[in-house]
C-alpha cells in the first residue's frame, strides 16, 4: 500500500508540471542601436555691453543705460519670452590714468531660431558691444530621446524578425526590454547660411556723425540657420520564439 501511494504521488506531480517547464522556452536576444536627426527649435545668446568713462559712476551709468536699451530691444524679438532674458557679471575697472571701463552683460534664449539673426541685428542697433552665439539647441530633450528610443526598438525588432525567420521561427512577443547606454544629443549641421534680411531703405542723405550712428541700425541680419541636432539611443530586447 504504501509502494502504491508513493508511486500515484510521483505520477500526479509529473502530471501537475507545465507543458512549458518541460523544455526551455526559446527567444532571441538582440541590441540595437539608433540615431536620429531632430531639428533645433531654440538657440542661446551672450550679449555684452562694454564702456569707458572717466568715473567709475559714470561707466558704470552708461553701461545700465545702454544695457537697458540692449534688452528692451531682444525682448522685442518673437520667441523671447519675459524668462529668457538673464543678466550676469558686472565688472568695473581702471583702464588706463583717469578713465574706467564697465562692463555687464546678459544670456538669452530664443525659442524660434529663424530669428537669430534679427536678434544679433537688433542687439546691436540698442548698443551690444559684444555678441557671442548662436548656439542652437533642441529645446525637449525628452521627446527627442523617446523618438530615439523608438526608433532603436523598431530596429532590434526588424532583426529580432531576421533572426527568427532563419531559425525557422516568427517572431512573438518581447519579454524584456533594457535601456542601453547614456542620452545623447549632439548639435549638427550648424554652419549653413541663409538669406540676409533687409536693410534700411533709402532716404535723405546723413550727416557723417548720423551716418555712424545709423551703421549698425541699418545693418542687415546676418545670415543663420538653425540646423539639427543628432540624437542616439541604444536598447537590448529579448524576444519570444514562436
Amino acid at each position: 500500500m504504501i509502494r502504491r501511494s508513493m508511486l500515484s504521488l510521483i505520477v500526479f506531480g509529473l502530471l501537475a508540471v507545465p507543458a512549458t517547464a518541460t523544455a526551455a522556452e526559446r527567444t532571441v536576444s538582440v541590441e540595437a542601436t539608433a540615431t536620429i536627426k531632430v531639428p533645433n527649435d531654440s538657440a542661446s545668446f551672450g550679449l555684452g555691453v562694454s564702456l569707458e568713462r572717466g568715473s567709475r559712476a559714470a561707466a558704470l551709468q552708461a553701461v545700465s543705460a545702454k544695457l537697458k536699451k540692449v534688452v528692451g530691444a531682444v525682448q522685442a524679438i518673437p520667441g523671447v519670452g519675459p524668462g529668457d532674458v538673464e543678466t550676469g557679471r558686472i565688472s568695473v575697472a581702471e583702464a588706463k590714468p583717469g578713465r574706467f571701463r564697465a562692463s555687464e552683460g546678459i544670456s538669452v534664449t530664443l525659442h524660434e531660431p529663424a530669428n537669430a539673426g534679427d536678434l544679433v541685428s537688433a542687439a546691436i542697433a540698442a548698443g551690444a558691444t559684444g555678441v557671442r552665439g548662436p548656439n542652437y539647441f533642441v529645446g525637449d530633450t525628452e521627446a527627442a530621446y523617446a523618438g530615439a528610443l523608438a526608433a532603436a526598438f523598431q530596429k532590434a525588432k526588424s532583426k529580432a524578425t531576421t533572426l527568427a525567420a532563419q531559425a525557422g521561427a516568427t517572431l512573438g512577443a518581447a519579454l524584456t526590454i533594457n535601456e542601453g547606454g547614456n542620452p545623447e544629443i549632439v548639435p549638427f549641421d550648424q554652419a549653413k547660411s541663409a538669406p540676409a534680411g533687409a536693410g534700411c531703405g533709402a532716404g535723405s542723405e546723413p550727416t557723417p556723425a548720423a551716418k555712424r550712428a545709423q551703421s549698425d541700425a541699418c545693418a542687415p541680419s546676418p545670415p543663420t540657420k538653425p540646423g539639427v541636432s543628432t540624437v542616439t539611443a541604444t536598447v537590448g530586447v529579448v524576444f519570444a520564439l514562436q
